[in-house]
């Protein structure tokens, strides 16, 4: 740990501190967990009840909060952290607490195998079991965990992260600053196949994957190379664990994919689309820019830009919750057509007794 007072807090998120200032914090934690030594925060639709009951010596909230506090006559012997944004700065208190993380070494870990023709940028680290293919370049500062595979010909740019066991099949290119987690593999054969006497016969899958800047890939998540150009994954897009991106995808700029996301072959995402977990979405389909689509929806057919969509096969939102609604009224539905068919003569009579 490494303890700060209140007012040291304060002073490194630009905030003010009000009431003991003093006050000696060793660790951030969440409202439920925080105690006498610990810092926690309200975030802006953070309901003032969750104060009543919390224990932390200080909290870090927005002035209106405080005022709301104050006014409702709260008490608590709180020490206050009042900042603009309170999920920001307890973002940068946590890590200032915590004990920092230690770097492993630059250099090749004996025990890692780098072909003789690859190209490793300064301050590069691989580490033990790691390996590098022929012709691979690294720039600047990349990490390799125990595991990772970079293929033979892959051109990665600075700051890239590779975690234990992230595989990148021959010629995938990756941007600046991009984090693939761990058992994520990138550039394996999209599954291309056709029917040729009797047989499944496959289509060879030639192009590559390329990534741009700013890119987080979560843990086995799996992006298909195109068949013969790249499938591509547009600058500040942050892919959720357990996604999986069909080959010659084209997905735009500072998406959202969710955990459980399944995209087919050949689509297109737009800039800012958010897909919900466990979408959906057959081949061929486009995404158009700002479009979000909710969590366990299919998709057949192209969103419009900014539409926010729903449900199996996916309709407008506003469209979805009526039908939705009126499922639930299907029991209700189904007793007063059953009735009406016996009082017409047109169903079974009710049993005596």
């Amino acid at each position: 740990m490494h303890p700060a007072t209140v007012e040291q807090l304060a002073a490194l998120v630009q905030g003010q501190a009000r009431g003991d200032a003093g006050r000696v914090i060793k660790a951030a934690r969440t409202l439920q967990e925080a105690g006498p030594e610990d810092v926690t925060f309200l975030d802006h639709d953070g309901s003032l009840r969750h104060l009543k009951d919390c224990r932390a010596g200080a909290v870090v909230l927005i002035r209106e909060a405080l005022e709301g506090w104050r006014e409702q006559g709260g008490e608590g012997g709180f020490a206050f952290i009042e900042v603009a944004d309170p999920l920001a700065a307890f973002i940068a208190i946590a890590e200032r607490l915590r004990p920092p993380r230690a770097a492993p070494p630059a250099g090749i870990d004996p025990r890692a195998s780098v072909h003789p023709t690859a190209t490793l940028g300064p301050d590069c680290r691989v580490m033990p079991f790691a390996v590098v293919g022929e012709g691979a370049v690294l720039g600047a500062r990349c990490e390799l965990h125990s595991g990772a595979v970079v293929g033979a010909n892959c051109r990665l740019g600075d700051d890239v992260v590779l975690h234990p066991n992230a595989v990148l099949y021959e010629g995938c290119v990756l941007g600046h600053r991009i984090t693939v987690h761990a058992n994520a593999v990138l550039g394996a054969d999209g599954f291309g196949y056709r029917l040729q006497k009797g047989r499944h016969v496959k289509v060879p899958q030639l192009g590559h994957v390329e990534v741009g800047d700013d890119v987080e890939i979560g843990a086995c998540t799996t992006i298909d190379r195109g068949t013969f150009q790249a499938t591509r994954v547009g600058e500040g897009t942050k892919i959720d664990n357990l996604v999986m991106i069909g080959h010659n995808c084209r997905i735009g700029r500072h998406n959202l994919i969710v955990s459980q996301v399944g995209i087919a072959g050949s689509c297109t995402t737009g800039n800012y689309v958010v897909l919900a977990g466990q979408v959906g979405v057959a081949d061929h389909v486009t995404i158009h820019d700002g479009a979000q689509v909710g969590a366990g929806s299919g998709l057949h057919a192209d969103v419009p830009a900014g539409e926010r969509v729903l449900g199996y096969p996916a309709w407008p939102e506003r469209q979805a919750k009526r039908i939705l609604l009126s499922l639930s009224q299907l029991p209700d539905v189904v007793r007063d057509v059953r009735e009406l068919k016996r009082q017409a003569g047109q169903g079974p009579k009710k049993e005596a007794g």
